[in-house]
């Protein structure tokens, strides 16, 4: 089962457990189910967020981006940040939502970077919305549960931004490369 079938069955699942557990709390209004309730909330909160926000920025890019954009340059701290993640002994580690969209097979290299742009937003879009869920605290309470597991979640998804902006820059300067050897092959 791929990635991406898993994440809309757990959204699905998520959902109906949200609504099992609403009727329980409903019928037997007791603390345990107030917990069953809102923790099936917040998954299915975090699990149908993360497919509409993926769906809703892949309706405006549609896999475009302008690749010199300063929102996608490099900044001077990420080289030295990446070195401390260790990120090449973990890049490859990381499930692929949409592996067909880096393919090479399939995408030229400029559309693959293209992706990789469109990837760096959705994460960094989730990232932000992960804590949504903080506004339910003033009727909830749980601060630090909810703040907790919106951390987690943000951080999940900035191993993806950062995964997105640790590799593009290596396949950006592979493209500059093929273009100066086809430029040069011209020429000869």
């Amino acid at each position: 089962m791929t990635l991406a079938r898993k994440m809309k069955l757990a959204a699905v699942l998520s959902v109906a457990l949200t609504v099992v557990s609403a009727i329980c709390l409903r019928i037997w209004n007791s603390g345990l189910w107030i917990s069953v309730t809102v923790t099936c909330a917040t998954f299915a909160y975090h699990f149908c967020m993360r497919l509409a926000v993926g769906y809703a920025v892949q309706g405006v890019m549609r896999n475009q981006a302008e690749l010199s954009s300063p929102w996608y340059r490099p900044r001077a701290f990420e080289k030295r940040l990446y070195a401390f993640l260790r990120v090449r002994k973990w890049r490859d580690r990381l499930p692929t939502y949409a592996p067909e969209q880096f393919s090479r097979e399939r995408h030229t290299l400029e559309e693959i970077a293209m992706a990789m742009c469109q990837a760096e937003i959705v994460h960094e879009v989730i990232a932000l919305l992960s804590f949504l869920p903080l506004i339910v605290v003033p009727w909830l309470g749980s601060f630090w549960v909810f703040f907790g597991t919106s951390l987690l979640a943000a951080g999940y998804d900035l191993l993806f931004v950062i995964l997105q902006r640790y590799n593009r820059p290596i396949l950006l300067r592979v493209i500059e490369k093929q273009q100066k050897r086809n430029h040069n092959t011209k020429w000869n």
